[in-house]
């Protein structure tokens, strides 16, 4: 299972996405200074002090934090205090930031000057939380996909890939419980992370392999028919 962990060994990464994956901890991500884009809707950070780790990060633009239990019952509090540290931010949660804003956070946010306690609660599919529970409810299947192929579309943008079909996308098969979806997004977006590092010799490789996996799948599903 691919972790957020992975953020450490990729200091250069420019944009992540990490969106419904059960996320608690940013500590990984306050090595990525080239950092400038980050989604991280509904996962489970608990506890704005977490955005003690993003403070140092000098390229940060845009943030999607929203639907986490962070954000608290006072959107108000919750946008001055993100806003209040994180004053470079130019969009957060999919709204523009203005300069009223960035003024008003002086006032109504909170400083944050310390990381949270750490928590004994390792990234990756919950087992039963709360959160996971209302997810289930909240969430529609198409909602999930759509958000999913507009964020992986945008690293694939960035990588200068074609963008996926939506029908494609969803038929990465809606039978598939909710933590095998999380962890095939998960290695998903470690693919496409990881190769932002590679020069074309690399991409060729991983181009050459993944025709032949695909020629594999295909020749399987053929027998199978």
């Amino acid at each position: 299972l691919a972790q957020i962990s992975i953020c450490r060994d990729l200091p250069n990464i420019e944009v992540i996405t990490f969106s419904v994956n059960g996320i608690s901890d940013l500590e990984p991500l306050n090595q990525c200074q080239n950092l400038s884009e980050l989604y991280l809707r509904k996962n489970n950070i608990a506890s704005l002090n977490e955005l003690f780790y993003l403070k140092n990060l000098p390229r940060l633009r845009v943030l999607w934090l929203s639907e986490n239990p962070c954000c608290g019952s006072d959107p108000h509090h919750y946008r001055m205090t993100v806003l209040r540290n994180l004053p470079s931010l130019q969009k957060l949660d999919n709204q523009a930031v203005t300069e009223e804003e960035l003024s008003q956070a002086l006032v109504d946010g909170e400083e944050i000057t310390a990381p949270p306690a750490r928590r004994n609660v390792e990234n990756g599919c919950p087992e039963s939380t709360e959160s996971s529970a209302a997810e289930s409810t909240t969430e529609t299947e198409s909602e999930l996909l759509n958000f999913s192929l507009e964020e992986t579309n945008k690293i694939r943008e960035e990588l200068g890939m074609k963008p996926v079909p939506r029908d494609k996308f969803s038929s990465f098969s809606p039978r598939e419980t909710d933590c095998n979806r999380k962890k095939r997004n998960n290695v998903l977006n470690a693919i496409l992370l990881l190769m932002k590092e590679l020069d074309a010799e690399g991409l060729e490789i991983i181009q050459q392999t993944v025709g032949r996996r695909l020629q594999a799948l295909q020749k399987k599903e053929l027998q199978e028919e």
